[in-house]
């Protein structure tokens, strides 16, 4: 490993040098007054090619330097928004020079567009503008690819985009939403060579009436600019493929932009594995729903009583087909009124296979194992749709009103085949679903005078679930606790939910301004959450017909209310470098639950505060500070007591008597973005301690175990710290990541209590290279320590990924990109030693200004067959593996429209 990490960073050492150029040039830009100018653009021309060929921008202390060839003359250009641009020839000689810059400021806006139209950056206030030209190489193919070449620009794991650390929220191509919600979309799916400018849109509020009274640090949005400049224009392509074993690829894509009318529409067929929209996308897709009031220090769960649904490991399988068709539009109905909106169908067929070593922990030392094979066979229906409306008759008026609707038809059927003490049970599972979900808003913004201003906010959820839940198999683990028929051949267990939920957020803010770096904010508001949750259990017999479980305990007619009235009060003052937000949340709380003719009170007044300071150490470097208490309240079905089957060996019963818990939050947060030398820095620690928290209890019963919640006053508590560095040297990119985090876990095992710690770190690190004329490649190396402490036992995993990507162009017209990834999996008492890896590369041909596209896809090219998993709770350990797609090649058309 030393030697591998050696060689590294001689790498890393060649590369920066060869990276650097030959002098610099720097000095000071100020205006008249001898202020320095932070974030004003500095360009060097060559005034013999007339090409860009170095550029900065300046720091806190107006300093600049660019990188010049020696010999050569320039063109120094200087420009800041609101300032005359400065202009000035250098001739570059062996030794480094020094030039100051004075500017005067002036209303004109013209002379600034005729210096910098060439600017790889250009700062414009909260505004940073890249020149993607400047950046790419030619070889990207999405707007993914574009975006990772950008200073301060990643993708998450989740194909999610992330700017300065933090999550991306909207997408918007020539300033109208792209699917608003989800940035993986935009990422996957916009042509590479359609865009012609990224503009990150930092501390983002698109109320222009809003903005300096709400803390936005944590707000980002992009918009796309596209190449063609035209008013009205198409573009699009279409690309389809196929291989050996029948493998097939469709996807069709095609985008139409006017000035008052945008239409995109995105299709994709394929069975080689390439999920274009996951069923975590679809339950983390907000479409553009934030939460309500989240300074307020509620949190009011409505659950998502789903049957846990299986989900496919790193986007992998033993066997996936798919289907997607999404179509999102704008039009501009007045110069006051906009209406847009957003349809995503997705259809997913899955096959899984998974083999299981599980251990139980049992009384008195022992322990109990299982062998299971688990398949599955997945069909899942995905449907979202959206409308939006935004009208804005004048300056001091605006009303928004959203309606989002998300529904699935998820299908899977499961066997398992266990094995316990040798003896073999084989069990069939059917789980059935099609939740629906409705939520609507509306929005009123006023603006009475510069001092007064009003914004109400009214949101309406529905949600209606039918989880539906079937198992056969030889022994029914819980005969003892449910009146079935014994003398069945297969004992058919079956189980009918309904959760109809109707919650109704409402609140009234009203901002007095009382001078250019203060104001109060009052907010008055309710939310009124209502749910009815209905079970019943039956047998289906030999013969056919049912045998309902008869009793209160097997059968669920629960109705639960929550009730939030509150009164807020914050005070925001900024003074030098700091921003102070204090305030305080007054709630009167009510819950109501009414089961089997039993009802259940509980009135609480509660007063919860929340601080957030803002130190500005500079224009872009802030550290910042938040603490705030949160009373949280959970769904209906933990308040259900009857009985309920979770899966062939574990059952559930709930708690009217529960109340709610407390939680404390702190967190620091420190983020630095300098242009000058392209170092982006954040790192965040947080602390969290549940007080009167929601605690498990678990009583085991061998493989199988019955479960409920209760309210107990062991705390618990988790200390996380995270931070990224990324610095770009002309062509070379590095970073680094760290993510380390903490917890103690307070459960019940038998009624008595159990701690469980766990104490997890992550560390990543990379480099890779720019270069337009020259191969692009990444060397990456991942490491993680997962350590976790039941008391009894201890266990302590490692994970090591090393990783690499290749980017090149090649006689003229081929283009070769591949990934590779390496995964070892290890244990600190060495019984476990997992190792496996995966390889995919593309290779494309294309002549110059053609529109035909060939290329070559080859997946999982070391034929990996499985990936091994481990994982641990309070009573028990699995080590898994999982089956997945072998190796296939595709040849692939493309014809760009």
């Amino acid at each position: 490993m030393k030697k591998y990490f050696f060689i590294l960073v001689l790498l890393c050492a060649s590369l920066i040098s060869f990276a650097q150029e030959d002098v610099n040039l720097k000095g000071i830009v100020t205006d008249d007054s001898g202020k320095a100018i932070e974030m004003a653009n500095v360009i060097a021309i060559n005034a013999e090619t007339n090409l860009l060929e170095s550029y900065c921008v300046t720091n806190h202390s107006g300093l600049y330097k660019v990188k010049l060839k020696s010999g050569s003359v320039y063109n120094i250009k200087v420009s800041f928004i609101g300032f005359g641009a400065k202009e000035f020839q250098y001739e570059a000689t062996a030794e480094d020079g020094s030039h100051d810059v004075s500017m005067s400021e002036e209303n004109s806006m013209l002379n600034e567009v005729d210096v910098t139209y060439t600017m790889p950056v250009m700062v414009k206030g909260d505004t940073i503008v890249y020149d993607t030209d400047s950046f790419t190489v030619g070889t990207e193919r999405k707007l993914k690819d574009v975006l990772v070449t950008l200073p301060g620009v990643e993708m998450n794991d989740d194909g999610q985009i992330e700017v300065e650390g933090k999550q991306v929220q909207k997408v918007m191509v020539e300033g109208k939403d792209f699917f608003d919600g989800d940035s993986k979309i935009a990422a996957d799916n916009i042509p590479a060579d359609a865009v012609s400018k990224v503009e990150v849109l930092r501390n983002y509020n698109e109320i222009g009436q809003m903005k300096g009274l709400t803390n936005d640090e944590d707000n980002i949005a992009l918009n796309i600019r596209l190449k063609k400049g035209k008013d009205k224009f198409w573009f699009g392509e279409f690309t389809v493929g196929a291989g050996p074993d029948e493998k097939y690829l469709a996807h069709p894509k095609l985008f139409y932009y006017s000035p008052k009318f945008s239409l995109n529409l995105i299709t994709d067929a394929n069975n080689i594995g390439e999920v274009p929209f996951t069923r975590r996308d679809f339950m983390n897709f907000t479409g553009g729903f934030r939460g309500f009031n989240p300074g307020g220090g509620s949190s009011i769960s409505v659950g998502g009583n789903s049957l846990g649904i299986s989900t496919a490991q790193n986007n992998r399988a033993k066997d996936i087909e798919t289907r997607f068709a999404a179509l999102n539009f704008s039009y501009e109905l007045k110069d006051n009124w906009d209406i847009g909106g957003f349809g995503i169908y997705s259809y997913t067929g899955t096959l899984m296979e998974t083999q299981k070593i599980t251990t139980y922990e049992l009384e008195d030392d022992q322990s109990q194992v299982e062998k299971s094979i688990t398949r599955n066979d997945q069909d899942v229906e995905l449907g979202l749709f959206k409308f939006n409306s935004v009208y804005k008759p004048n300056v001091n008026f605006q009303f928004d009103y959203d309606i989002f609707v998300k529904q699935s038809d998820d299908d899977e059927e499961e066997q398992v085949e266990s094995t316990v003490n040798d003896e073999l049970d084989e069990i069939y599972q059917l789980k059935q679903q099609e939740p629906l979900t409705l939520q609507q808003s509306a929005k009123i913004y006023y603006t009475a005078s510069d001092k007064h201003i009003f914004a109400f906010e009214g949101q309406h959820l529905y949600q209606n679930e039918d989880p539906f839940y079937n198992s056969i198999r030889d022994e029914f683990a819980f005969a003892t606790l449910f009146p079935v028929d014994n003398t069945v051949s297969l004992y058919n267990m079956n189980q009918e939910k309904r959760i109809i939920t109707n919650k109704v957020d409402a609140k009234l803010d009203y901002y007095l301004v009382t001078g250019d770096k203060s104001n109060l904010q009052f907010t008055l508001g309710t939310t009124q959450n209502h749910q009815n949750y209905d079970t019943e259990i039956f047998q289906k017999l030999d013969d056919e017909s049912d045998l309902e479980m008869a009793g209160d305990e097997f059968k669920n007619d629960v109705k639960f209310n929550v009730s939030d009235l509150f009164f807020g009060f914050h005070y925001k003052l900024k003074a030098g470098m700091f921003t102070f937000n204090p305030g305080v949340t007054i709630h009167q709380y009510e819950t109501k639950s009414t089961q089997h003719s039993k009802k259940v009170k509980d009135d609480l007044i509660s007063v919860l505060p929340d601080v957030y300071i803002n130190m500005q150490l500079k224009k872009s470097e802030n550290l910042r500070f938040n603490y705030r208490i949160t009373r949280t309240f959970t769904d209906v079905s933990k308040y259900a007591e009857a009985f309920v089957l979770n899966n062939y060996n574990s059952v559930y019963s709930g708690n009217p008597e529960l109340e709610s818990a407390l939680k404390h939050n702190v967190s620091l947060n420190f983020f630095s973005f300098n242009m000058f030398n392209f170092t982006h820095m954040f790192a965040n620690i947080s602390y969290t301690k549940s007080i009167e928290g929601f605690k498990n209890n678990v009583i085991p019963m061998g493989i199988n175990q019955i479960s409920s919640t209760i309210n107990s006053d062991l705390s618990d508590e988790s200390l996380s710290a995270n931070a990224r560095y990324q610095r770009t040297f002309k062509n070379i990119k590095v970073s680094a990541k760290a993510n380390v985090s903490w917890s103690e876990n307070n459960n019940l095992v038998n009624s008595q209590p159990t701690k469980s710690e766990s104490f997890n770190q992550n560390y990543t690190g990379s480099i890779g290279t720019n270069f337009k004329n020259a191969p692009n490649i990444e060397f990456g190396y991942k490491y993680s320590i997962n350590k976790y402490d039941r008391g009894a036992t201890t266990s302590t995993y490692y994970t090591k990924r090393p990783f690499a990507r290749l980017d090149m162009a090649f006689l003229k017209n081929f283009i070769l990109t591949a990934d590779y990834d390496f995964y070892s999996y290890t244990d600190k008492d060495n019984t476990i030693e997992n190792e496996y890896s995966f390889l995919e590369a593309d290779l494309t041909y294309r002549k110059q200004d053609s529109k035909w596209e060939f290329g070559i896809k080859g997946k999982n090219l070391l034929d990996t067959d499985s990936l091994d998993r481990n994982s641990e709770n309070d009573f028990s350990f699995t080590s898994s593996t999982y089956f997945v797609q072998p190796r296939y090649f595709l040849f692939t058309v493309k014809y760009d429209i």
